[in-house]
């Protein structure tokens, strides 16, 4: 294959109105903005990625806007002229050149196996090893704050076959109110749904060892990172009846390898971004499976590219006990795709054309470019 070097980077704001508030323990989400970044190769393929964070600088260190900083001031520049099919190789350079930076990095590398995968006619699933489903269960997150709400829209849910599986979002309000609302949905749902909770580190460990109990006892069947560090998390896991997953303090491989020494989760939610791109996401999943800690595709509520691409990841996994969180792209009104993703019977239809295998409706985003601005490095 003849090489290809990359001639220019192009970076934009696309901000994107929600269906609703979606309220988390940290901030509640009024909308949703993605970091899209293009990559243009001398051989005339461009791939595209996309960098997404909840709720902006709340939530974690990188927000869109340093993204697309972090892209324009020091990974363009470094990226120009190099070689776009060694994307591996590409990727070690820039981690030398700017540290940490998960986030834009995970961009960048989702850019660059779309154009990848689009040079050599496959989808990037075949990419990182082979895909060995075609379809993946996705869970849908009830945030509004309002039980009566977060009920019907539930059940808008299951009427519709597009989800049965709800994770609600708690930790905001005092210990029984949680309690009573998880209660109250899943008395609601009875077998027609399972029923999880994200409790976004607001909890202290007493508080947890407190709740999570009252929790299985409601029908609760996963708790996802009750308690900001490690250690806590890990003093807390196995002692109740109902399974502890590791999120926020999964940093890429080496937080992961660190949890797992200290078998200190049941499940991992595995986060390109947070990982610092797919092929560290795939190794946060093997260290996951060779350590018997179950797997959970999980989400920033990204919009389709990145869901995309995680799509593609998870969809190679030997294991994925615990299923997806991919409805990104569902919380958003706005279409930006030519052809929408397909979620229909409670699942995600990965797609199978080359590279990421969508197309993005240049059109209808030019409408939510921020400020209509393109940054373009060459």
């Amino acid at each position: 294959m003849t090489s290809a070097t990359i001639e220019r980077v192009e970076t934009c704001l696309v901000d994107l109105p929600t269906i609703r508030p979606h309220k988390l323990s940290v901030a509640t989400m009024h909308g949703q903005t993605l970091m899209l970044v293009k990559v243009y190769a001398s051989d005339g393929v461009v791939g595209i990625g996309e960098g997404t964070t909840i709720a902006g600088l709340a939530y974690g260190p990188e927000s869109p806007e340093s993204m697309k900083l972090a892209i324009d001031a020091y990974f363009a520049p470094a990226m120009i002229g190099r070689d776009a099919t060694r994307i591996q190789a590409l990727m070690a350079h820039l981690g030398k050149l700017v540290k940490v930076n998960h986030f834009a990095k995970s961009a960048l590398e989702t850019a660059l196996l779309d154009a990848q995968g689009k040079r050599l006619g496959v989808p990037v699933s075949e990419l990182l090893g082979g895909r060995r489903r075609d379809r993946l269960p996705v869970a849908w997150t009830l945030a509004s704050g309002d039980t009566a709400k977060d009920i019907a829209e539930a059940e808008r849910m299951l009427e519709a076959r597009r989800h049965k599986v709800f994770k609600l979002k708690i930790g905001a309000k005092p210990l029984k109110d949680d309690i009573a609302h998880v209660a109250a949905i899943k008395r609601q749902l009875g077998d027609r749904g399972a029923v999880r909770v994200d409790v976004n580190m607001a909890w202290s460990e007493t508080q947890a060892a407190w709740a999570i109990p009252a929790l299985a006892d409601a029908g609760c069947e996963l708790v996802e990172q009750p308690v900001a560090s490690a250690a806590a998390l890990a003093r807390l896991v196995r002692r109740f009846p109902v399974a502890l997953m590791a999120d926020e303090v999964l940093q890429g491989p080496e937080s992961a390898f660190e949890i797992a020494k200290q078998q200190g989760a049941d499940v991992f939610a595995i986060k390109i971004e947070q990982s610092g791109g797919l092929f560290a996401a795939q190794r946060v999943a093997a260290i996951a499976d060779a350590a018997g800690i179950e797997l959970y595709g999980g989400t920033m509520l990204e919009g389709a590219f990145s869901t995309v691409a995680s799509a593609h990841l998870f969809a190679s996994f030997a294991n994925l006990q615990w299923g997806t969180e991919l409805f990104g792209p569902l919380l958003i009104t706005e279409e930006i795709l030519a052809t929408p993703l397909d979620y229909s019977d409670f699942e995600l239809t990965v797609p199978a054309g080359p590279g990421l295998g969508i197309e993005l409706d240049e059109a209808r985003v030019k409408r939510f470019v921020r400020d209509g601005l393109m940054k373009v490095t060459r």
